[in-house]
């Protein structure tokens, strides 16, 4: 049975290079190495070395691994929030941090935007006082795009604020500079088409201080996953658990991959999948843009509304080898949402562009 391409919005298609490092894992038993041993510190190391050239992130940020970005939104709030957070929230993954927020007991305000579109980023909006304001680069259930010029406006008009960029489905093909925030993370089954399993958070030293004010005045900030024990064992290549070592290994060889091909390189060819599937969308008769303002659309997810019922549309391109996004949540069935990763190539895309505009 010929294998399908995944261009679901995670997990979504293993990048291209995976299968062969995968057989090298094997050859050096990289599943069955203690988490502790020089060798499993060397592939932290790389990684985490690799992640800094590849999106040029500042040498004295630190870069952890958790499980997932759901358990960063916690560990975030566990260590550098005391009362207060703003919250932008313009789908399900940016209201579900701010869920957290409340679950947790914190004082958290959002700006709220019907799906499909973005909330007021005027900086004056955010009260004083507040810690942590947090948005969603790129969010991954509607496909839209957070500005990345209002967020260094928030910045400078609240340079005492924690600004925290969820860059789950952006990174590494959104260019951030990345001194002008505290805490960024992913997941790495969306654009570094890996297994899901592997949380990576990458946080300044503003934030690594915050935790240890916390930590000083005695309020709490977690346990074994608190910043200070994440940045001793960091420090050594390690994690504070049992770690996803075949994870940390495949993402040290595919940001390697990634480095020799050009992040430069991979933007533009983001660009032109990504106008691959606008032109798509928008020449298509039964199908149209979730997001109307195009300076809103993501690069990486593409939502389209459907004419009729998208499951039918998604299981006739599956039989065809092309696994699509259903709509997200209250949405399903209602849309498809593609994914145009770094994996997914310009060749890939050309051909689904084709097919779905002979098919349905």
């Amino acid at each position: 049975m010929p294998k399908k391409i995944f261009f679901t919005p995670g997990p979504s298609a293993l990048y291209f290079t995976v299968e062969e490092h995968l057989k090298q894992a094997l050859k050096d038993q990289v599943m069955e190495i203690n988490h502790r041993s020089p060798q499993a510190e060397g592939y932290f190391h790389n990684a985490v070395q690799n992640l800094k050239d590849l999106m040029d992130i500042p040498q004295d940020y630190s870069v952890f691994f958790l499980s997932s970005a759901t358990e960063i939104w916690e560990r975030q709030l566990q260590n550098l929030v005391t009362e207060k957070s703003f919250h932008y929230c313009y789908g399900a993954f940016s209201n579900r941090f701010y869920d957290f927020a409340i679950a947790n007991g914190f004082n958290a305000v959002k700006e709220s935007a019907e799906f499909g579109t973005i909330p007021d980023t005027n900086p004056e909006l955010i009260p004083e006082g507040t810690e942590l304001i947090s948005m969603a680069l790129n969010e991954t259930s509607t496909g839209v795009s957070f500005p990345v010029g209002d967020i260094y406006k928030i910045r400078k008009a609240h340079p005492d604020a924690m600004i925290v960029v969820d860059g789950v489905s952006a990174f590494p093909t959104i260019e951030l500079d990345f001194s002008q925030v505290d805490s960024a993370y992913f997941s790495v089954q969306k654009c570094f088409g890996l297994p899901a399993g592997l949380g990576v958070w990458i946080v300044s030293p503003r934030a690594l201080a915050k935790a240890d004010e916390k930590a000083t005045k005695g309020e709490k900030i977690g346990t074994y996953q608190a910043l200070p024990n994440l940045l001793k064992n960091a420090i050594k290549g390690q994690t504070t658990f049992t770690a996803n070592v075949l994870n940390i290994y495949l993402l040290s060889k595919v940001t390697s991959d990634m480095l020799e091909k050009g992040i430069d390189v991979i933007r533009r060819e983001t660009n032109y999948k990504a106008a691959l599937l606008n032109h798509l969308v928008e020449s298509h008769s039964h199908l149209d843009h979730f997001v109307a303002d195009r300076n809103l659309r993501s690069k990486t997810v593409v939502v389209a509304n459907t004419s009729s019922d998208s499951s039918v549309i998604i299981e006739k391109l599956s039989k065809k080898g092309f696994v699509l996004g259903n709509g997200y949540g209250a949405y399903k069935g209602k849309q498809i949402r593609i994914a145009s990763f770094p994996t997914h190539s310009k060749e890939q895309m050309e051909l689904l562009v084709d097919v779905i505009s002979a098919s349905v």
